[in-house]
């Protein structure tokens, strides 16, 4: 054996030259070896156990930005473009223009209307059914009917006039109190077509429909101009062309908010017994490695990711696999940061959950 393994003959058996003592320490010095590299390694473990101690982390987070979808509240072509993707806006800059000549027109015609009612009314105030002129004349002839039949009634009751001129003046009298009556009617009809009601008190309903329709044009050609409903960026805006017609209601770009950032981070449900409102937290961020903000946990997703999902997991099978849920936290960042940040870049977030809160 020792002529096949040198090395082991000389560390077994001393030679002559070699003391016995130091084959001892070379041995003792090869034992504290073996043994202090474990316990160093199990004592930066414990070092590092109990540094993750008293706080969580998740890199299952993302920035996020108030987002703002911009449409048209009326229908259109677009014939003006006055921003561009990427560009910033104030609240309040123009965005686009609607052609705005429809209307117009419609103003147009809802003039004429407002005019067409106003001479409406002008002729039905002097018409003669209000004049009371036809009252008078069918007072009249009710008058001079009853005084011929009264005359030829005497004549008839003394035989001077026959049966048939008797019959006559008396429908003579039943027509002229008719004409009266209907006299009558036509005014109170005048008078109901002049009539205010009491939704638009001391306004002819015709004139109040067409000053209505007016205003409505009006309001639609003020919404042709559309504007930046907040400050921020312009984002999806390959829509925004001249000459595209714009749908009612249907998104034409989309003005992300500036100052709105947070970061939404998607801890495990084991995470969150300790964690709070208010707890402070760190973010760091994959496009920017050097780049740490401050920031706090905001609010504590009500739900987890898959309840509020289109299509929410069923777990009633029989094969039912419990899977560890994530909750969307909310963190707010505390700091202005000197990088932009991009909504929906990676982020790496932890919360310390025994430091005091913020």
């Amino acid at each position: 054996m020792a002529e096949a393994d040198p090395h082991i003959a000389v560390e077994a058996v001393p030679t002559v030259d070699e003391p016995v003592d130091a084959t001892r320490q070379r041995n003792w010095k090869r034992l504290a070896l073996m043994v202090s590299v474990p316990l160093a390694m199990l004592v930066a473990g414990g070092f590092y156990w109990l540094s993750l101690q008293g706080q969580v982390s998740t890199d299952n987070a993302y920035v996020q930005q108030d987002k703002v979808s911009v449409s048209a509240l009326v229908g259109g072509e677009i014939v003006d473009v006055f921003v561009g993707e990427g560009e910033s806006v104030k609240a309040g800059d123009l965005l686009f223009r609607i052609d705005p000549e429809p209307y117009r027109l419609q103003i147009a015609q809802a003039d004429a209307a407002i005019a067409s009612a106003q001479a409406n009314v002008t002729a039905l105030a002097n018409s003669a059914d209000l004049s009371g002129a036809d009252l008078s004349a069918a007072r009249e002839d009710i008058a001079f009917a009853e005084s011929n039949f009264r005359r030829k009634d005497e004549l008839y009751k003394r035989g001077f006039l026959t049966r048939a001129e008797h019959d006559a003046a008396q429908h003579a009298v039943n027509q002229a109190r008719e004409g009266l009556r209907q006299a009558e009617a036509r005014q109170q009809a005048a008078r109901a077509k002049l009539a205010t009601g009491a939704a638009v008190p001391g306004e002819n309903p015709q004139v109040a429909t067409a000053m209505a329709q007016r205003a409505m044009a009006q309001l639609s050609l003020s919404r042709a101009e559309v504007r930046a409903p907040t400050a921020g960026r312009i984002a999806q805006a390959d829509r925004l062309q001249r000459g595209q017609q714009v749908v009612q209601g249907l998104p034409v770009l989309t003005v992300v908010a500036d100052g709105s950032s947070f970061v939404e981070a998607n801890f495990k449900e084991t995470d969150l017994n300790e964690m709070r409102v208010g707890q402070r937290a760190e973010v760091h961020f994959d496009a920017y490695p050097d780049l740490v903000l401050k920031g706090h946990v905001a609010t504590i997703g009500a739900g987890t990711g898959s309840e509020f999902s289109v299509i929410p997991a069923q777990n009633a099978t029989g094969n039912w696999v419990k899977v560890t849920q994530r909750v969307p936290v909310r963190i707010a960042i505390d700091e202005k940061s000197p990088r932009p940040l991009i909504a929906g870049i990676s982020a790496d977030v932890t919360v310390f959950t025994k430091n005091p809160r913020r």
